[in-house]
């Protein structure tokens, strides 16, 4: 029981870590203790570390700590790629040390043994790609061609001239503080990968996502396949019921079951644990990135849009307010006598602030086959291609 216990307790301390680091900041957690996790995981634990730091080693262990979290954080470098290789690495190695042995089974044959390796090889390879092709990068040489793909919108994009690369930019894309370069259709830069995704590895990196939220779902089925087919090899229903008196129903087997399985098989359940919790968090981001792409938008454009939107909506709240005002003020300076409204009618009379409707004009969006394919197959790619063939023939 201690060790069921212990599992229970893990599960849900990482579930809540989990999602107090990614969800914290959402307005409807504002003042709950999710938040104060979020601060203290985003912000609070380096401040107590740092204070600490200086409190032992004085100001050259502050400088030495900065320029670690300068390295880490603002530079490139390969940390989060090992963390990966090192997290996809092990925990395929737990599952071939502790599960193979158990492979065929009744409920799952033996070639799994071989599809997992190849499912595993395939999600290294989109890491590869996704890690190390070009996104995009934007220079004097091909700024004029970006410049003639992407128009300005004049809207959340006008022209202006990037003050490091000292070229014009293109519209939709942005200097990457991290690289260093201008990378047309700017998404964001991912530590994971330790590169930007931009135009032309977008591809790659959905696919990222999409494979190894599959890979999650497929260890996490396998695992728990191996584990129903102990349970029948075992007989421990026939135990349970014909030796132990249990009553033969779902509700009086599952704790004995659950019981069973913790005790002889805990390093599995642990390992479907995380990857079941790795699988639900992948599927947000991939159905995140997979909603931008079908609308042919971009992570750091969904920002710009924000502020847009909201600053578009504040000026609208006040040109109505405006225009309720100067009628309000008509209505006093009618000589004629109206009889007072009633109160009941005032609390539910529509505010003219609900009239106020901000249009998103998306000039990019061209319709979800055109902005898949636009994924699939990139503007510059295209040019690139037909500039080829114009010049063979």
């Amino acid at each position: 029981m201690a060790v069921q216990w212990l599992l229970v307790c893990h599960g849900l301390v990482t579930l809540l870590v989990v999602v107090s680091f990614l969800c914290g900041q959402w307005p409807i957690f504002q003042g709950t203790f999710i938040q104060r996790i979020h601060t203290f995981l985003t912000f609070g634990a380096f401040d107590y570390f740092r204070r600490f730091i200086e409190f032992v080693f004085g100001s050259r262990g502050t400088n030495a700590l900065y320029l670690t979290q300068y390295y880490c954080c603002d530079r490139p470098n390969p940390i989060l790629q090992g963390m990966y290789l090192a997290i996809i690495g092990g925990t395929y190695g737990l599952i071939v040390y502790t599960t193979f042995s158990y492979i065929p089974g009744v409920y799952i044959s033996g070639y799994h043994r071989y599809t997992s390796l190849l499912a595993v090889g395939v999600g290294f390879l989109l890491f590869l790609l996704a890690s190390f092709s070009d996104p995009g990068t934007v220079n004097s040489k091909n700024v004029s061609q970006y410049l003639s793909l992407y128009p300005y919108d004049n809207i959340i994009y006008s022209e202006k001239e990037c003050s490091t690369c000292k070229i014009l930019k293109p519209a939709r894309s942005k200097h990457c503080s991290i690289c260093d370069r201008c990378v047309a259709r700017f998404d964001h830069h991912c530590g994971w990968m330790n590169n930007c995704i931009g135009e032309k590895n977008t591809l790659y990196f959905v696919m990222f996502l999409f494979w190894h939220f599959f890979l999650c779902v497929y260890g996490t089925v396998a695992i728990g396949l191996v584990l129903a087919g102990r349970l029948k090899e075992q007989k421990v229903v026939y135990i349970l019921t014909a030796y132990y008196g249990i009553e033969n129903s779902y509700r009086g087997l599952t704790p004995h079951v659950v019981q069973w399985l913790v005790n002889s098989y805990n390093t599995q359940i642990l390992v479907m644990v995380f990857l079941a919790i790795v699988a639900l968090l992948l599927s947000g981001f991939f159905g995140y990135h997979a909603s931008l792409c079908l609308t042919n938008t971009t992570t750091n454009e969904t920002f710009k849009w924000q502020d847009y939107l909201s600053w578009q909506r504040k000026v609208e709240e006040a040109k109505a307010s405006a225009k309720a005002l100067k009628a309000s003020l008509d209505e006093l300076s009618n000589q004629e006598i109206k009889p007072p409204e009633s109160k009941w009618k005032s609390f539910f009379r529509r505010s003219h602030l609900e009239d106020v409707k901000i249009v998103k004009n998306n000039i990019y969006d061209r319709g979800y086959f055109r902005n898949v394919f636009e994924i699939i197959y990139p503007l510059s790619s295209r040019q690139s291609f037909s500039s080829r063939k114009h010049k063979k023939e």
